[in-house]
């Protein structure tokens, strides 16, 4: 009998009742905001909370971000950009020119920025709203101890739920609360969950019927504005998110040190508790990394392409590293031997092969 393939690592997230507990054991005290309001997307929470807002002046976004969000909430408000990159620097102030009455959105980039900036630049222009994006990392300490007005958090990029965007207000505010039924969505992402679970465990399901499940899901979900999905409400206050993010975090420092070495072809990006980022020497590069990669069972995700003849942030810096930059699709399903093999498919990629390499 030919060898079994081996195991998928990354690509959307199977069920798993494992990252559950009970009530008693909990999760993370605490890290649950008491008033909240579940969304079915960060998008869609988002979105609300400016027509809440409305009256609003303009909408700073960072210039590296997901363009598709910026380019949804900019049919709504006007957009402007200023600079923050995946360098570790943080925000470059100057480039944040806002006047009385605008809305900034600050962001915790691949998780490993902290908040006390932030704290310091809104103690300086109480006139604007800053609403901050948890989104790669909802329980950092950041987000627990935040002082913006606003809070946002798309739950189902780092946690194993079909959908779900967190809201809440850490200074008390009022918020917005979605209407009508749960997205049908959900539901499609919630099946295509259970039947990658069985194809995991080895059951015959061919794997293109979920991965058709959960395109259609993301399709249905996008923007959402209704309310969480009954699954992720249940769910949300029982997962182990302690002993996820634990995981998360070691593999994702295991794999950095084992690539920590910067060649003509990478460098290495970590230092947060979910995945690592590799920037490549070119596009070419990068787009050859990923097919690498893919070929070798590792589905790795871009954060985030620009494109030019779209809505994009006019920093050609920014746009210049979305260009180059992937993730390693390090989280708490891996193992020590999935770690491993990620870092040896990388290391195997053989960069000069690649026409127009730098």
């Amino acid at each position: 009998m030919p060898p079994e393939p081996p195991r998928e690592i990354g690509s959307e997230f199977h069920w798993d009742p494992a990252a559950l507990l009970s009530a008693e054991q909990g999760g993370l005290p605490g890290w649950l905001p008491a008033r909240r309001a579940l969304y079915a997307t960060g998008c869609g929470a988002l979105s609300d909370l400016l027509r809440l807002l409305a009256p609003a002046g303009r909408l700073h976004v960072p210039s590296y971000f997901c363009m598709g969000v910026a380019e949804f909430l900019s049919a709504q408000i006007p957009i402007t950009w200023y600079r923050h990159l995946p360098d570790g620097h943080g925000p470059h102030w100057e480039t944040l020119r806002v006047a009385d009455g605008d809305v900034v959105l600050a962001q915790n980039l691949f998780g490993r920025d902290t908040g006390a900036p932030w704290d310091t630049w809104m103690r300086a222009h109480p006139g604007v709203t800053v609403i901050e994006d948890h989104s790669h990392d909802p329980f950092s300490e950041w987000a627990c101890t935040s002082t913006a007005a606003y809070a946002v958090a798309s739950l189902r990029k780092t946690l194993p739920l079909p959908d779900g965007g967190l809201l809440w207000s850490p200074r008390g505010l009022d918020l917005p609360r979605p209407r009508g039924a749960p997205s049908p969505g959900a539901a499609l992402k919630l099946a295509g969950m259970l039947l990658k679970a069985a194809w995991r465990d080895g059951r015959p399901i061919p794997k293109d019927r979920f991965r058709a499940l959960q395109q259609q899901g993301e399709q249905e979900l996008l923007g959402s504005t209704a309310p969480v999905s009954a699954v992720t409400a249940a769910s949300l206050p029982l997962l182990d998110v302690t002993g996820l993010r634990t995981a998360s975090a070691r593999h994702a420092a295991t794999l950095a040190e084992a690539l920590s070495s910067r060649t003509a072809a990478w460098w290495v990006s970590a230092g947060g508790p979910f995945r690592v980022q590799l920037e490549c020497a070119s596009e070419s590069v990068r787009d050859a990394l990923l097919a690498h990669l893919a070929a070798h069972g590792v589905y790795a995700p871009v954060h985030w392409r620009q494109d030019r003849d779209r809505l994009w942030s006019g920093d050609e810096e920014a746009a210049d590293l979305a260009a180059r930059m992937l993730t390693l699709p390090v989280d708490h399903r891996c193992g020590p031997g999935d770690v491993r093999r990620i870092a040896e498919v990388v290391r195997s990629f053989v960069p000069s092969r690649v026409a127009g390499a730098a």
